[in-house]
């Protein structure tokens, strides 16, 4: 099955090094982010790079101005700024395109974390089920205890009969014999 495996059968590589990668930008932006006391509006009319390498600026494509990103507020407001104009982060990826690969990214990941559930809970439901050579083992076990018993009753009847003959044979009530005479 290769490095896919699902349920933490063998680990998957894709994650830790999906992690690290971004942690390693989002310490790279920290890095690189202006003085805790410039503003963002100094960027304005220069370039988007220079914008964003502080992470709390926000550039805005349409008429070339960088703005402080109103952190009250999840999503910038259309007054400040249209989506599709807007850059966070890098200058390559506008909001609107950002939004949309996060809620697809975030989709498969509960899409991925639903199916191992899935698999795993369905896995552990059929290995209950004995299977057909389980199944054979059962029967052969079965068969042999009942010859066993068949082979156990055929020599108790031999005993009992030679008891009987040799006059051993014990009787069911011991007071019998005496409530006869």
């Amino acid at each position: 099955m290769g490095s896919g495996w699902i349920c933490g059968r063998k680990m998957r590589w894709g994650l830790p090094v999906g992690g690290t990668t971004l942690l390693l930008l989002l310490l790279s932006a920290a890095a690189g982010q202006n003085s805790p006391g410039a503003a963002c509006s100094q960027n304005t009319n220069k370039t988007c790079q220079e914008c964003l390498k502080n992470v709390s600026c926000l550039w805005c494509n349409t008429d070339n101005t960088c703005l402080d990103y109103p952190v009250t507020k999840i999503l910038p407001p259309a007054s400040l700024c249209k989506l599709s104009s807007a850059r966070w982060g890098v200058c390559w990826v506008n909001f609107e395109a950002l939004i949309i690969a996060m809620s697809v990214i975030g989709g498969l990941i509960l899409l991925a974390v639903a199916v191992c559930c899935c698999y795993c809970c369905c896995g552990k439901k059929k290995s209950r089920k004995p299977d057909k050579s389980e199944e054979k083992a059962m029967r052969e076990q079965e068969e042999r205890r009942i010859r066993q018993e068949e082979r156990r009753a055929e020599m108790k009847s031999r005993h009992d009969e030679i008891r009987k003959k040799y006059g051993l044979f014990k009787e069911e009530n011991p007071y019998a014999r005496f409530e006869n005479n």
